[in-house]
């Protein structure tokens, strides 16, 4: 048999070596081939090193890994290695030899020479040791600019890349549905619109340089209910279909994504794991996603232990393969002797595996991977003795300064100015004091994703591997005349409030107060921000508005300033405060972005993805929501934002006016057409974002208010104007109607230029004519915006 199995082998190498062959062909010839025991290690990954620490980057880590022989099991293959870099602190270019030879030694052992696909995060940059940190995902969507996105993921995917990483876990598409759930951070904001644009567009950006993107979490986690990590989701399927799949919708068509991983969650009793429907019937059979579905880490060992939809192990592998999962991820628990049980006594059909692993060689096959002359050396070790580490280590930097512009920049048009009574810009004031438990912290503009927050928060002993000014840091350097005074106050959530005496006491004595609040990122309970870090409120943590209220009763100007991972209620701040700047963890050039904003270097540029309350209650709310949703005479209860999804001040004025309709009625299958005059009033140069906004007054179920139906980035210089033309399909009113099929109905429809969500500057009734007419996952997402520059 040993023999047969040898001169099959030779036979069809050149087939699945081949790289003048079609894919499908290769890999047919290579599942022929192979042995159960070979197709089944090509779909689950090891992850080697999580443990030597003790520390936990995935729930139920150490409930779930096991000892696992590497010799023996590299000898039958192995399908991915999990965070060979971003697992603990290693200088990048030893890591990228440590990763070359287990790259050789994997394809030695293995008698098809077939090499694993290493997998790394990427949520806010490279998640490894030294490389640049960049502002999280919800400071992507407050740039509303899906161009600066896609530059930034190329920079990602190129780091990546020429360290010999083939796919990146990223991006999120959640939809926030509650902010109090702590991976809200990680989310582009509370809008489907905004999240698939933006999304689309990074994923766009990481696959240009050849790199995997992975759509997460499909889908409806961030629907969970009392905004806990993990907990069920109790939607409905039109809020499932408009809300929280649009985005992976989008993202499907246009971005080129090869990688969807599922949802820890279950959704009206049915795991996302498990769910078939979801992971064959739509993603595959309707929307026609070819790539490969990776298990959320241990998700499929949770059908067993947390859902209770499987009585073993072997149950959950069979169950999450017929659903549609095609690797498990982060390491081998139910894949492996407990599948080959399963399939030997009947459980598990086979034919679910071959399915599930000429998808995977596929993949390998697209990135070269089964290509005769692979080579296993990374770009960034070409031309480098790698037999020696000494001349390997300390010659790759993944903090350059062209990464570091770019991060600079996505900072910049990220942070949200929410508030200004005229204080800001500053004018140089003699004395600054800087306050507030964001201070001083190095890596207070870090999320909950990023290496030195992730990974080296567990290693204090080692440098933190890149530069982190402090935000008083970043203001001495900014006024570098003025005295800058700093004191701490309180700590993120101690309740100790021995220091505020002492930061009142600086506060009368300065000419204006930075206060800088918000977020510590961390891990289950680590933070009060980041996966497993839910809050019961949105109250600011600890005693933070105790030390705000005291600083503003002062007399001082206050300016506020929130280092964050979601919106906090501000209390008398709203009113009191002299200005209030937001940021969500802005990354490493944060806090020099927003020194620059208060100098006035910086124009004010971001807007609000996610609304901010004005009470620390009533969640969950969302600007997405129905009539009732609103306030309303018959509740005692305001879910009114103090500043709602999409608003931004300038330092400049911009004026909207000369609305025309030039297509005020159209059948449900064309297209309305209006244009106005945007102007640059004032006495800078400035960025407004047009957002335009659907409002369906009549409707067949019950709509949103209004909801984002397409936005524009306008750069403008002081005193310049533009003549802007928009086009927008019936295909983007369309929703899901009483059958389940989305459908676009006659009749009047209110079309709102706006500002943000509750500024709308110019409103078009327009009309919808003939009959009702179905649409699908091919019809039209976007509007048409033409601008045209005006004297």
């Amino acid at each position: 048999m040993t023999d047969n199995v040898t001169l099959d082998i030779e036979q069809s190498t050149a087939t699945w070596n081949d790289p003048t062959q079609e894919l499908t062909t290769r890999v047919d010839a290579l599942v022929a081939a192979m042995t159960l025991a070979e197709k089944i290690s090509q779909l689950y990954g090891v992850w080697v090193g999580a443990s030597a620490d003790g520390g936990e980057v995935a729930p139920y880590q150490h409930e779930m890994e096991e000892p696992v022989d590497l010799d023996a099991l590299l000898e039958t293959g192995l399908g991915q290695l999990t965070r060979p870099f971003g697992t603990a602190p290693v200088d990048p270019a030893l890591g990228a030899l440590s990763l070359l030879r287990t790259q050789q030694r994997i394809t030695a052992a293995n008698r098809f020479g077939i090499p694993a696909l290493a997998h790394e995060e990427c949520l806010a940059g490279f998640a490894t040791w030294g490389a640049t940190a960049y502002p999280v995902p919800l400071s992507w969507g407050a740039t509303f600019n899906p161009v600066l996105i896609r530059r930034m993921a190329a920079s990602i995917g190129a780091d990546l890349r020429r360290l010999g990483v083939h796919q990146g876990l990223a991006p999120v598409l959640d939809v926030v549905r509650d902010a109090r759930w702590g991976r809200v951070e990680e989310t582009v904001g509370e809008d489907p619109y905004l999240v698939g644009t933006v999304a689309t567009a990074y994923i766009q950006g990481l696959e240009s340089t050849g790199v995997v993107a992975t759509l997460k979490h499909f889908v409806g986690y961030s629907a969970s209910r009392a905004g806990r990590n993990h907990a069920p989701v109790g939607m409905g399927p039109r809020e499932r279909a408009d809300v929280m799949l649009l985005p992976f919708e989008m993202a499907v068509r246009e971005s080129g994504a090869r990688s969807v991983m599922h949802a820890y969650t279950d959704t009206d009793g049915i795991p996302s794991a498990a769910d078939e429907e979801l992971l064959t019937g739509l993603l595959r059979d309707t929307w026609g996603f070819t790539g490969t579905v990776v298990a959320d880490y241990f998700g499929i060992a949770f059908l067993h232990t947390l859902h209770g939809v499987a009585g073993s192990w072997g149950e959950a592998a069979g169950a999450a393969l017929a659903a549609g999962v095609d690797v498990e991820l982060p390491t081998v628990k139910t894949f492996g002797l407990p599948l080959r049980e399963a399939i030997a006594a009947g459980q598990v059909p086979e034919a679910l595996v071959d399915r599930a692993v000429r998808r995977v060689l596929l993949q390998k096959a697209q990135l070269g991977l089964l290509d005769a002359d692979w080579n296993p050396v990374p770009p960034a070790l070409d031309g480098i003795d790698v037999s020696n580490p000494d001349a390997v280590r300390g010659t790759i930097d993944l903090d350059s300064p062209a990464n570091r512009a770019l991060a600079r920049e996505v900072a910049e048009q990220a942070i949200v100015l929410l508030r200004n009574d005229g204080t800001l810009p500053l004018a140089g004031p003699a004395r600054i004091a800087v306050i507030g438990p964001q201070a001083a912290s190095p890596t207070a503009a870090l999320g909950c994703y990023s290496f030195p927050v992730h990974v080296g928060s567990r290693h204090p002993e080692l440098p933190v591997g890149i530069e982190l000014p402090t935000l008083a840091q970043a203001l001495a350097g900014e006024f570098p005349a003025s005295e800058v005074v700093v004191e701490i106050g309180v700590g993120i959530d101690d309740p100790d409030t021995s220091g505020v005496v002492a930061a009142v006491e600086a506060a009368r004595g300065a000419d204006v107060v930075i206060v800088a609040l918000g977020d510590r990122a961390g891990l289950f309970g680590q933070g009060t921000s980041g996966e497993g870090c839910d809050a019961e409120s949105l109250a600011l943590p600890g005693a933070q508005q105790h030390l705000l209220d005291a600083l503003l009763d002062t007399g001082t100007p206050v300016v506020v300033t929130l280092i964050a991972g979601r919106p906090y209620a501000l209390g008398r701040a709203v009113d009191e405060a002299a200005a209030i700047v937001q940021s969500f963890f802005p990354g490493e050039e944060g806090p020099s972005a927003i020194a620059g904003l208060l100098s006035g270097r910086v124009e004010p540029q971001g807007r609000l993805p996610v609304s901010v309350p004005r009470s620390p209650g009533g969640q969950p709310t969302t600007y997405l929501a129905a009539r009732l949703g609103h306030a309303t005479d018959v509740s005692n209860l305001d879910p009114t934002p103090a500043y709602g999804f999409g608003h931004g001040l300038s330092y400049t004025r911009f004026d909207w006016s000369e609305l025309t309709v030039e297509q005020a009625v159209a059948e449900t299958d064309g297209e309305l057409r209006l244009a106005f005059t945007l102007r640059n009033s004032g006495d800078r140069w400035g960025s407004e974002v047009v957002q335009l906004y659907a409002h369906d007054p009549v409707a067949s179920v019950v709509q949103p208010v209004q909801r984002l139906i397409g936005y524009l980035r306008v750069p403008l210089d002081a005193g310049a104007g533009c003549r802007i033309e928009v086009s927008v399909p019936a295909d983007l009113l369309s929703f899901t109607g009483r059958d389940g099929r989305r459908v676009i109905e006659p009749g009047t429809v209110e079309l709102r230029l706006a500002s943000s969500s509750t500024q709308p500057r110019l409103v078009a009734a327009v009309a919808l004519t003939g009959p009702a007419r179905h649409v699908d996952h091919t019809r039209r997402m976007h509007p048409l915006f033409t601008v045209h520059p005006t004297v």
